[in-house]
């Protein structure tokens, strides 16, 4: 069964203890957990998109992207859910409860690499700032590419740069899946 933009997720849950996870101890759960998946994502042909590790109100998520030419199948996502499990359960035995997600980025699907900032250029993406410029954290508009390590972004009329270090989250608005 082919997949194509829609979330698929496949669910793993930790037997530990409840506990809290600082925003530094996420980033590093995030970079381990890359480390683990770009060679299973590599060997398989995929493209690993993004990974996030956030607490929702079900619990932890740790929530892989994973897309390819002509869009993931439900097999890709399965395949890459339990090769996932298993280093998971060696590397990473030391996070809080939480539980695992591939899945294919979807219509909104994440900018999280800075050369998804080139090869997105000219859709539509919605960037939400850690710190505020003239007042505001959220911007849509259209992807202009990256020069050094500013985004540009047409909102309206105007061009905003935006530093690649200020960007929280960018996601790509109804993304068709063509390049």
């Amino acid at each position: 069964m082919k997949v194509e933009r829609a979330k698929n997720k496949f669910k793993k849950k930790s037997q530990k203890r409840t506990q809290t996870v600082s925003p530094k101890n996420e980033q590093s759960i995030i970079a381990q957990a890359a480390a683990l998946a770009e060679p299973v994502c590599d060997s398989e042909g995929i493209e690993l998109v993004h990974i996030e590790y956030q607490r929702e109100p079900g619990g932890w998520i740790l929530r892989l992207y994973i897309d390819k030419p002509g869009g993931v199948t439900l097999d890709d996502c399965v395949n890459v859910s339990h090769q996932m499990n298993d280093l998971l359960d060696v590397y990473l035995d030391d996070i809080a409860p939480y539980n695992l997600e591939v899945t294919s980025p979807g219509l909104d699907r994440p900018l999280a690499k800075r050369q998804d900032f080139e090869k997105f250029k000219g859709n539509l993406v919605k960037i939400k700032t850690v710190r505020p410029f003239d007042g505001q954290k959220n911007f849509s508009g259209v992807l202009m590419g990256i020069s050094g390590e500013q985004v540009k972004l047409m909102v309206g009329e105007e061009t905003v740069n935006i530093s690649l270090n200020d960007i929280s989250k960018a996601r790509l608005v109804n993304f068709s899946g063509e390049i």
